[in-house]
């Protein structure tokens, strides 16, 4: 092998292994990422895939000091902290399970749109945690699994009516419980952004008939809670968001100018009707949790969780039909119809605990702290860890960006290490030239000009840029031969001797720089692709969290995260090409300085062989 043949070899050895360092490095960084999502045994083999779900009723999460027992949970996932990748088309295949891996918990789907990567789940918690933070197991990834959904199973027994108002426009809403109580008309309209997924538009005409089922009479003295998100689009004196009408009986909840009020008509020991004391009103055009309780004692109001209002009154019999959004066909003057939005519709046959409304105040609404999503884990039992985090987070648009940069880092390596194997091939074949050089200029100047290319001497030679350039000089040499054969140089042959090796050291700093551009671009051009990737990025997560109205950090964190993937991938792309086109700059230099020194030296080598101005003779 010729010493420029090893030195070339050993130069694309050391810049392998240094390749190899990097992808061990990278390689330890993903396993410190994996190591943490080591997880507990698997519910069943079936399905491919798990995500944590923490229930945080700890001081930093929800801060709930009281358990609010059996609730059905709102599960809200979007591209920002779920990629709806391995999942069948319908979302069929999702199963939740509770702490102990073991415990099926019932579920059902409000919405699930992949397209757009939204989907919101209720979720059936047995036992809501109180202080302190408990995590169940969302399955996916068994496409040949039937729909697991009940939603009649999600709502205990208690709940008598729960509208989510997903249908189809123009179809009655359906009840989600067992008992099937759902609308008899569909004068409301339906909207998109409701506070959970679809809501309902009343416009101050439309009202909603509810059937009378006697799962929702309520016996005289009973209890009873109503609750519902509320959107009202003005402010008017005493307009209806339901009225539940026996003949003189009547309980009516609504807004007086914003305020927000349960009255009973026909009240045990009161002829008049009984309504609660003035609260603070609503702002209009705001979503707010509304819910009133009877208990058998006192009617109570409460706003967004917490008690607005209280007086003490007892519920009349109430068997006849009721309504929302109005009073009842032919009910006395005296109430307007509700103007506004009205989401999340519940009707139970008990008084709801203060607890388990300000959970539901706190869970349905767009800034809760109480869930949190945590990695994805694979079947065999080792998660994604935090890296894992990161990846399943990264948009379409963002991989597409990644794609590109993960290219031009291909692209980088293979220039950086084909440019350090020819320079370094090169650099020490100029160190070979230049001691064959020193050992015949002083007694024949051309002497090396006619070795065999195949000889192991030549083979050594023709790698070196000097040799080629002393090539381009003798072979001006050799055309300047007069009548007599004798090569004859003039002052102006040395200039113009000269002026074609610098042509020839021309064409090998081209060479030199051959694609030394697509460092630069490479250097420049892939921050700023990452950059690109990740301001896109943030604009979809943003928008993911807007369409599925979940704006905290849990939710945020994620896609921000997988974002800023592109940029990391950016610089990953530009720091190895800028250390390999510096180095590989002061190599270039290196020979290009040494070519500049040849052709001085032998043109003045040259013109000192000629003896004479005009008509020296260089004997070859």
């Amino acid at each position: 092998m010729t010493v420029p043949g090893r030195c070339g070899e050993r130069g694309a050895r050391t810049f392998g292994e240094w390749i190899v360092k990097r992808v061990l490095f990278f390689l330890l960084a993903a396993m410190l990422g994996v190591l943490p999502g080591i997880a507990n045994a698997w519910w069943q083999n079936d399905w491919s895939y798990r995500k944590a779900i923490t229930i945080d009723a700890s001081p930093k999460g929800a801060n709930l000091a009281e358990s609010a027992g059996r609730v059905p949970l709102l599960i809200r996932l979007h591209s920002g902290n779920f990629q709806f990748d391995g999942l069948a088309d319908n979302g069929a295949d999702i199963r939740f399970v509770a702490a102990d891996d073991k415990t099926p918990l019932n579920y059902h789907v409000e919405q699930y749109d992949p397209v757009l990567g939204v989907a919101l789940i209720w979720v059936d918690v047995p036992k809501m945690p109180a202080g302190a933070a408990e995590s169940i197991w969302m399955y996916y990834g068994n496409k040949k699994a039937p729909d697991g959904g009940k939603p009649a199973d999600t709502f205990d027994a208690d709940y008598t009516l729960v509208y989510h108002f997903n249908g189809a426009p123009g179809t009655p809403p359906k009840d989600a419980t067992a008992y099937a109580n759902n609308a008899q008309n569909a004068t409301s309209r339906a909207i998109e952004d409701g506070i959970v997924g679809k809501g309902a538009r009343f416009d101050g005409n439309a009202s909603l008939t509810l059937p009378a089922s006697p799962s929702l009479n309520v016996p005289a003295g009973g209890s009873f809670t109503f609750s519902a998100w509320v959107k009202p689009a003005a402010l008017a004196p005493n307009t209806l968001l339901y009225s539940r009408r026996d003949g003189a009986n009547a309980l009516l909840i609504g807004l007086d100018n914003g305020v927000p009020f349960a009255q009973v008509d026909g009240a045990a020991g009161s002829a008049a009707p009984v309504r609660t004391p003035t609260a603070a009103p609503l702002a209009a055009n705001q979503w707010a949790y509304l819910a009133v309780t009877a208990d058998g004692k006192n009617l109570t109001v409460y706003v967004n969780g917490k008690q607005a209002a209280q007086v003490a009154a007892v519920l009349p019999a109430l068997n006849g039909a009721a309504t929302v959004g109005a009073d009842a066909a032919g009910a006395p003057a005296g109430f307007a119809a509700y103007n506004g939005a009205l989401d999340e519709l519940r009707l139970s046959k008990i008084a709801r605990t203060p607890a388990a409304l300000a959970l539901d105040a706190l869970a349905q609404g767009s800034e809760s702290k109480l869930v949190a999503y945590g990695a994805d884990e694979k079947q065999s039992g080792f998660g994604f860890g935090y890296f894992g985090v990161i990846v399943q987070s990264v948009t379409v648009d963002a991989w597409v960006v990644i794609t590109i940069l993960l290219g031009m880092a291909l692209v980088s390596w293979v220039v950086m290490w084909t440019k350090a194997r020819y320079v370094g091939t090169v650099d020490k074949a100029n160190q070979y030239f230049v001691q064959r050089f020193r050992e015949v200029a002083g007694r024949h100047l051309v002497g090396l000009a006619h070795v065999d290319e195949a000889s192991a001497d030549g083979r050594r030679l023709y790698q070196s840029s000097l040799y080629r350039l002393y090539k381009a000089g003798v072979h001006e040499i050799h055309s300047r031969v007069d009548g007599n054969g004798r090569t004859v140089i003039t002052s102006e042959s040395i200039e113009a001797i000269r002026a074609s090796m610098d042509a020839t050291l021309v064409r090998e700093n081209q060479r030199l720089s051959k694609s030394m551009v697509l460092l630069t671009i490479a250097i420049s051009g892939g921050p700023f692709l990452g950059l690109l990737g990740t301001v896109v990025g943030v604009m979809i997560t943003f928008a993911a969290i807007a369409a599925a109205g979940d704006v905290n950090v849990n939710a945020i964190a994620p896609g921000i995260a997988a974002a800023l993937l592109a940029t990391v991938t950016g610089l990953f792309v530009a720091i190895p090409a800028l250390f390999g086109y510096n180095y590989l700059l002061i190599r270039n230099k290196n020979v290009t300085a040494n070519m500049q020194v040849f052709v001085d030296e032998f043109v003045t080598r040259l013109a000192e062989a000629h003896r004479t101005p005009d008509h020296a003779v260089l004997a070859d």
